[in-house]
């Protein structure tokens, strides 16, 4: 039996008023995947990647929210998504962080994360939630 992980959606900024490193970066507004009261992007900060859900356009976001709920395959990664991107433009080719989404009877698993393009191995993971709580999250977004 696997331990249940507890998913929440925050909005948050990527840096804070008074974080000198804002200085000449773009600071983005985005909603962060919040694990177990942890927040994924600050776990995952050393990559300089940030949530690809809650900015971007809409077709951007519509898509998003297709991968998290594995109603659309990723053309070039199938089973695995992007789920933190640049924070600069979103773009996949300047590198981003995937994961394995899998739904697994009444669970979404998200596991073996990736730092792309270099398919290295970001020690993370897995999480387990339950699926009902998931999708009524993951759908309250769209």
């Amino acid at each position: 039996m696997h331990n249940i992980n507890h998913l929440q959606l925050q909005s948050t900024q990527r840096y804070d008023e008074f974080d000198p490193q804002q200085e000449g970066n773009k600071n983005v507004t985005f909603i962060d995947f919040v694990i177990d009261g942890q927040s994924l992007y600050t776990m995952l900060k050393q990559y300089d990647r940030i949530p690809a859900l809650g900015w971007g356009g809409e077709e951007y976001q519509k898509q998003i929210l297709d991968y998290l709920l594995l109603e659309q395959m990723h053309p070039d990664l199938y089973y695995r998504y992007p789920l933190l991107v640049c924070p600069w433009c979103g773009d996949e080719e300047c590198g981003f962080i995937s994961v394995l989404i899998e739904k697994e009877a009444d669970l979404m698993v998200w596991r073996d994360f990736k730092l792309e393009p270099d398919n290295k191995t970001i020690l993370i993971g897995p999480f387990y939630f339950e699926w009902e709580q998931y999708n009524k999250l993951i759908s309250k977004s769209r």
